[in-house]
């Protein structure tokens, strides 16, 4: 403890927007905004600089002080995570450029950004995906839906012999639900969409970059204003899947600063009931997909009872299957069935 603090001061005490306090270093308001400069004649390992860094984010009230200052420190080294980098070069001093660039990205993540958008990148099941404010960033539940998908197009492309399978994402952000299907399945074309310029540019550049964009169209289209559009440009898909904004508006309030200040909240916010974006994608999903078609949601905890009820009611040519929870025992995705043509 008392070690890194003192290597915190040593580096740190150059700085003009430093104070020490008690043994403590202490940053003034403009180093809280992520003004901290590098150390310019201070020479500190991989490992010092993770410990002194974990350190500093923990005085500042920053989420994960550890993790933040591994990933960080890993990417700045050349790999993915600490477990990754050879003991020895842990050891080693950083060369000044290394020294920058962590001091750098480190400073970003004082202002609550994201370890994500600090690095630029992010893994999603076995694919490594940029990533770019403020586009959602995928989580981890989302690579369970996408195991839902893979999982049931195994038995229909057995059952049926097909050749091709069609399936519209709705909302496909950094592209990490398409790619990642498009990736397991050689046979798949996806169609997607999303309401953001920004987020269409970043799946586009995703897919360039491994090399799927063949069998991939994205189109900046709103699923509540572009119904008509959609139908036209994609008709028919045999598999619609989502994680579409689901949150309770009045609950976004509640969501981290880093989400808060970074994340798109239109990717978030599903209106007072979180079923505003669901809605509009039930009733073009009884349209859009073959018979026997499947939808796949991610949804609210909450959401599952209402959506079959609004398909019971609401929505016949449309059959609510199963409720499937993920890996913290929480109903969180909704599997649906259009009817086939005997009914």
């Amino acid at each position: 403890m008392f070690k890194t603090i003192w290597f915190l001061n040593r580096l740190l005490h150059r700085n003009s927007g430093v104070s020490k306090h008690r043994g403590v270093v202490r940053l003034w308001s403009n180093a809280a905004e992520g003004a901290v400069a590098p150390p310019a004649d201070c020479s500190i390992t991989a490992e010092q600089a993770i410990r002194c860094w974990a350190q500093h984010f923990t005085l500042h009230g920053i989420s994960e002080p550890l993790l933040s200052s591994q990933y960080i420190i890993s990417h700045v080294l050349g790999e993915k995570t600490l477990e990754c980098v050879q003991r020895k070069r842990l050891r080693d001093t950083l060369t000044d450029r290394e020294r920058e660039s962590v001091w750098e990205l480190c400073s970003k993540r004082l202002t609550r950004m994201p370890v994500q958008y600090v690095i630029e990148e992010w893994d999603f099941r076995d694919l490594t995906l940029k990533m770019r404010p403020p586009v959602f960033i995928p989580r981890p539940e989302t690579e369970e839906l996408v195991s839902l998908v893979l999982e049931d197009s195994r038995l229909i492309q057995g059952e049926s012999h097909r050749t091709d399978l069609r399936c519209l994402e709705v909302g496909c952000g950094s592209g990490a639900i398409s790619l990642s299907l498009l990736h397991s399945i050689p046979q798949l074309r996806v169609f997607a969409l999303d309401q953001s310029q920004t987020a269409v540019c970043l799946t586009m550049e995703n897919a360039n970059r491994l090399g799927l964009q063949d069998r991939l169209e994205v189109h900046l289209l709103d699923v509540i204003k572009d119904a008509d559009v959609i139908l036209s440009k994609c008709n028919p898909v045999d598999f619609l899947i989502s994680n579409p904004p689901y949150l309770l508006s009045q609950d976004m309030k509640t969501l981290q600063t880093e989400i808060l200040k970074f994340e798109d909240h239109s990717a978030l916010d599903g209106g007072l009931d979180g079923l505003s974006v669901i809605r509009p994608i039930l009733a073009l999903s009884s349209k859009l997909l073959t018979p026997r078609g499947r939808v796949y949601l991610e949804v609210a905890p909450c959401h599952p009872p209402i959506i079959q009820q609004l398909i019971e009611e609401m929505m016949p040519g449309l059959l609510y299957l199963e409720t499937r929870c993920d890996l913290t025992n929480r109903p969180r995705f909704c599997i649906l069935q259009k009817k086939g043509e005997d009914g």
